[in-house]
């Protein structure tokens, strides 16, 4: 009888910093001799997260336009066509930011559907400080309503663990605090301090993660039109733009100065960033900036450390705004940016759009 596969799914809202935890994850367990492949997911194409991780040489599969829930059969397929070359030992899944209720729509489908091939690891799910702390506290001025805040708040409620990132950014009072909120609105969820970029905790993260038992069973009661409707609220951009210049530019200013430039725009129209990403990869490298919050500033998340002339870049936004607005913010700091390098911008393909109700395959209950 082959070996099962292990399962470890990692939620969290959008910009919470799952996929540094991936790597992270994958990393690991290739160090200990295991085949491991990921899985990425989007409402569309075009996936920086998914260029990101290849282009670090992980096995990664993607699974497009709608979230796991909604595309349960692609996620088994893109596991299978994964498993291909050399089975693997591990699967490293990553939802999309902005669903829940998944526990009941992939955890448990996945449990009761394909007993013999998977072992389900403990679901964890990880806090962003900047927008989890106004949230939890109810305070006015997060950016987002209530409706997409109810999100983030369901997001965690499933969870097996809650991960509170960039542990190593936070002052102790910052981290009691939040210790304090979750602790009162999750009294019976364990906790764990990390930093995915630092490997702050990780250790402790590893031991959770290696459990067995009674795990990924916290199915949620929850109002799906509320959940819809705090969905709908975000605009989505996913655009690709093919970047030349007759003289080498430095890829990481370039990619700086996009995210920089956006940020200031949608701050200066009062709009709530979910995440922005954008990777550059150039023949010799690749290089990831990227923003979290309006509160926090651009990282250089990934440098490439390199010039070039030519480069395809990929823009991802999550904002709480009309999808065309920010293409035309977009389309905007892009061409300034590469005007500002010397370089010319080619626009390809580029999907707006505000996600649609959420449709799952299939909702189970956990089983006794």
């Amino acid at each position: 009888m082959a070996r099962s596969i292990r399962f470890i799914m990692v939620g969290g809202f959008l910009g919470a910093g799952k996929t540094t935890t991936l790597a992270r994850l994958a990393r690991h367990y290739m160090s200990q001799g295991l085949n491991v492949g990921i899985v990425t997911n989007d409402q569309a194409a075009e996936l920086v997260d998914t260029k990101s991780l290849r282009s670090q040489g992980f096995d990664v599969g993607e699974v497009a336009g709608a979230c796991f829930c909604c595309r349960f059969d692609d996620l088994i397929s893109t596991i299978d066509k994964l498993g291909l070359d050399k089975a693997p030992d591990i699967i490293l899944a990553e939802p999309v930011g902005s669903c829940t209720d998944l526990v009941a729509t992939v955890i448990q489908p996945i449990r009761q559907l394909y007993e013999s091939r998977f072992e389900i690891a403990p679901y964890g799910v990880i806090l962003k400080p900047s927008q989890g702390r106004k949230i939890l506290k109810n305070e006015p001025g997060t950016g987002f309503s209530p409706k997409a805040a109810y999100i983030l708040q369901k997001q965690l409620e499933e969870a097996d663990l809650i991960l509170i990132n960039r542990a190593d950014e936070l002052s102790a009072e910052q981290l009691e605090e939040l210790h304090a909120l979750l602790e009162q609105n999750y009294p019976a969820t364990p906790r764990l301090a990390v930093s995915a970029k630092t490997g702050l905790g990780f250790e402790g993260y590893f031991e959770f993660l290696d459990q067995t038992g009674a795990f990924g069973r916290r199915v949620l009661e929850i109002d799906y039109d509320t959940y819809a409707e705090g969905e709908a609220e975000l605009g989505w951009l996913n655009s690709s733009v093919q970047i030349s210049a007759p003289q080498e530019f430095v890829l990481d200013n370039l990619l700086l100065d996009i995210v920089s430039g956006l940020k200031t725009r949608l701050v200066q129209n009062g709009l709530e960033v979910a995440h922005l990403k954008v990777i550059g990869l150039s023949a010799a490298a690749f290089g990831v900036s990227n923003l979290v919050s309006r509160d926090l500033p651009p990282e250089l998340s990934l440098p490439s450390h390199t010039k070039t002339r030519d480069v395809d870049l990929v823009v991802n936004a999550r904002v709480a705004c009309d999808p065309e607005l920010l293409g035309s913010e977009v389309d905007l700091v892009v061409r300034e940016a590469c005007a500002a390098h010397g370089a010319t911008p080619e626009f390809g393909k580029t999907q707006m759009f505000r996600p649609g109700r959420p449709q799952p395959t299939h909702r189970m209950a956990a089983t006794p």
